[in-house]
């Protein structure tokens, strides 16, 4: 069914639908600003291993992107999308034997058995609601799918830090003078910690995997709709798409810069002084930002202002607020960081269209490209965290205290962000514009 045939009603109905899909992985992705906290502490990581949840998750994305296209070109988006959600509940149940162990790699294992879950829900939902009606109110549909993904990163952050990292300061406090076997028990019992929420959330993707199964989801077929309205492309292959590849590259830098703001700042919060309770509510500012400026793009998105504007402001915005980080301290500089919640909101909505208009026959392929691009996620994060290791020990050794020098290098090493916010400027001014690579 094409979207000119498609009911109003079908068309709404699909959108509350894929909404919902937006909503649990948003829950799943958003829990890593705790867990990463919470994983430091039971398993006694560097900051840089740390950020290795944040891989994890992420590089799901470039393993199975093209794979998950594929899944779905043989049992479509229904059958698909219940895949996706009972791998994300089996890689839910993997934290149980993880906690029993408190092993990483256990733990690692459970996140990226998510992450292939979320990739073949990402690689259906995203291009689906991308053509799902006009090509140009695109932006739109995917900023309500932002409110619904980032409302529910919001209650998972609070709802995981609640559990995950009540007490985590009086548990350092106890690590510090005790012995070997002492420090076991604390350990083990925080870790055990994640044994019923996993439990829960596996039982409840389970249930969701059945149900989508029977959801009325009308079927779009992205290249004919996009075929039919260029009316006709000259091209014979993926590579010969500038824009494509230049909306890839913006894609991955900004998912990076994103997982930067909501995964670092409850750790950045710590070292700067903050408790594990304060802190646990910072994720939640920057969501919080996110989904008020959702909530703007849907009401401005195209009628007021277009979608090539929206990821201009956004992309200076983000420069603007990396620069305030760096030059602020304390609380202020938190706010800069749940700032650029603000910045990042209308970036991926603004991006997808943006690229894929025009692609015709290839937006399947180029979908799983961009999906791929998630992957910036899994790279950008850990390089602040060895930076963080970097910066730290270099202070540490020119006589600066342990707790000074966690902050100085976490605060400094913020400046990641701004290539990544040029990057996507550029995109935004003349990437997109760019249909052949000869111009």
């Amino acid at each position: 069914m094409s979207t000119t045939t498609m009911s109003k009603k079908n068309t709404t109905l699909a959108i509350i639908i894929i909404a919902g899909l937006f909503f649990i992985f948003g829950f799943v992705t958003w829990i890593n600003g705790a867990l990463i906290p919470f994983m430091k502490t039971i398993n006694e990581l560097t900051e840089s291993q740390s950020y290795l949840v944040a891989t994890a998750s992420y590089i799901s994305f470039v393993v199975m992107a093209l794979p998950a296209s594929y899944i779905l070109g043989k049992i479509g988006y229904k059958k698909g999308m219940s895949l996706g959600l009972i791998i994300m509940g089996i890689g839910a149940l993997v934290f149980i034997p993880a906690a029993e162990a408190r092993t990483y790699w256990v733990f690692l294992a459970g996140i990226f058995i998510q992450g292939i879950g979320m990739t073949i829900l990402q690689t259906a939902a995203n291009p689906y609601i991308t053509i799902l009606g006009p090509i140009e109110s695109g932006a739109k549909r995917i900023a309500i799918m932002g409110i619904a993904n980032k409302t529910a990163g919001a209650l998972g952050s609070l709802i995981f830090g609640a559990l995950l990292l009540s007490g985590i300061d009086e548990t350092k406090a106890k690590l510090a003078g005790a012995s070997l076997e002492e420090k076991n028990v604390l350990l083990d019992t925080m870790a055990d910690s994640v044994f019923m929420p996993y439990v829960v959330m596996a039982i409840v993707l389970f249930v969701l995997g059945v149900l989508i199964r029977k959801a009325p989801l009308p079927q779009v077929d992205a290249a004919e709709e996009l075929v039919l309205k260029e009316g006709k492309t000259a091209k014979t292959s993926i590579f010969q798409f500038p824009n494509l590849w230049l909306g890839v590259l913006a894609l991955f830098v900004y998912v990076g810069a994103e997982v930067i703001a909501g995964d670092t700042i409850i750790a950045y919060g710590i070292s700067l002084g903050f408790s594990g309770e304060e802190a646990k509510f910072f994720t939640t500012y920057t969501l919080m930002a996110m989904v008020a400026t959702y909530a703007l793009g849907v009401f401005l998105i195209p009628k007021y202002v277009k979608q090539k504007t929206a990821l201009i402001v956004s992309a200076i915005l983000g420069i603007i607020f990396s620069f305030c980080i760096l030059n602020t301290t304390g609380f202020t500089s938190v706010l800069f960081v749940a700032a650029l919640g603000i910045a990042n909101a209308l970036v991926w909505p603004a991006i997808w269209p943006l690229t894929l208009e025009g692609l015709g026959k290839f937006t399947k392929t180029a979908s799983a490209l961009l999906i791929m691009a998630i992957s910036g996620g899994a790279i950008i994060p850990p390089l602040y965290g060895r930076m963080v290791d970097a910066n730290k020990h270099e202070l540490i050794t020119n006589g600066i205290q342990e707790a000074d020098a966690i902050a100085t290098a976490s605060t400094g090493s913020y400046w990641i962000l701004i290539p990544c916010y040029a990057i996507i400027l550029f995109f935004a001014i003349w990437g997109h514009k760019i249909k052949n690579w000869s111009k």
